[in-house]
């Protein structure tokens, strides 16, 4: 290929597909999402090579145009790619192209989707922290006059709330832009999508104390039936400040 004929994805994929070096490729990103292709959308590709078998593809390695973005590594690395990691979501919901491994390349695609037990778990408790700490800081800097510092909080908050209930779910937190796509197509259980994303926006943009609170109890009742009650009882009579306020008497 030269610089006037660049590289094709469809030019790779016979490429890669004709060297018996390539076990598998894999299209993750936009054009492995149904409906989120636009006309600046490229093809980001994995390709995945058997263990210590030569290929000149290696060369390939860092290719990156409008058109082809391409990760070349090996069998053992993709294996462990997104474990855990950033890449992980979208792996997640990547797309097979090629599997020589028998359906060997899709199993390890559905394993990065599914957070074992343990992991969820533990992270799941890490992220619940995280969401009551912003959650705090917000609901005393907002009482304190500091609007710009609890709408920051809040913001920061809505990450790790998305985070958490993801975790909850054993799943993969999707980035913010495959979010209402995901939950589009698998909501989280216990979860009214739109509600949720109606209050998830409108904390992101106002830091609203009210709504803040009023989601939080929902949070708490939920982390506290997934047994995570120990992280939220650590914070004591900070909670108060957390919860909406009790009706009058």
């Amino acid at each position: 290929m030269t610089a006037r004929q660049p590289l094709t994805y469809d030019a790779f994929v016979a490429l890669a597909s004709a060297d018996p070096a390539v076990v598998g490729l894999v299209l993750k990103g936009s054009r492995a999402h149904e409906g989120m292709t636009t006309e600046y959308s490229d093809h980001d590709l994995y390709v995945v090579l058997a263990d210590g078998v030569p290929t000149a593809l290696t060369g390939f390695a860092g290719h990156r145009t409008p058109e082809l973005d391409l990760v070349v590594l090996s069998l053992d690395e993709f294996r462990a790619a997104g474990l855990p990691g950033f890449e992980r979501y979208a792996l997640a919901r990547a797309r097979v192209v090629l599997d020589r491994l028998d359906g060997g390349i899709a199993r390890m695609l559905a394993a990065k989707a599914r957070l074992d037990a343990g992991e969820a778990f533990r992270d799941a408790g890490e992220w619940l922290d995280a969401y009551a700490n912003s959650l705090y800081r917000s609901v005393k800097n907002d009482r304190d006059g500091h609007a710009l510092a609890a709408r920051l909080d809040a913001a920061d908050s809505v990450r790790f709330l998305l985070e958490l209930l993801f975790a909850l779910d054993r799943r993969p937190r999707p980035y913010n832009k495959y979010l209402e796509w995901e939950l589009a197509r698998s909501p989280l259980p216990g979860w009214d999508t739109g509600p949720l994303l109606g209050a998830v926006d409108a904390i992101s943009a106002t830091g609203d104390v009210s709504a803040q609170r009023h989601l939080f109890a929902r949070v708490e009742a939920v982390a506290r039936a997934a047994g995570h009650g120990a992280v939220l009882d650590a914070w004591g009579e900070d909670l108060d400040l957390m919860r909406p306020p009790s009706p009058a008497p």
